[in-house]
């Protein structure tokens, strides 16, 4: 799955560590799902959606 989850936090000038706050996650859990590496839950897909006021479809998008 691709996600546009780095592209929004460094927009907003947050470091790894301070989504991972924001989210209740790990850095490393920010780091696994913006490298792709792993897909979040989907209770945690809709509070990165909430957090950054999108719909989950425009931040993560199935690959093709």
């Amino acid at each position: 799955m691709n996600n546009r989850v780095r592209e929004l936090r460094t927009g907003l000038g947050w470091s790894q560590a301070d989504l991972g706050e924001r989210l209740d996650v790990s850095r490393q859990t920010v780091n696994a799902i913006e490298t792709g590496k792993y897909d979040p839950s989907l209770p945690l897909a809709f509070k990165i959606a909430r957090l950054f006021s999108l719909t989950i479809e425009s931040i993560f998008t199935p690959e093709a």
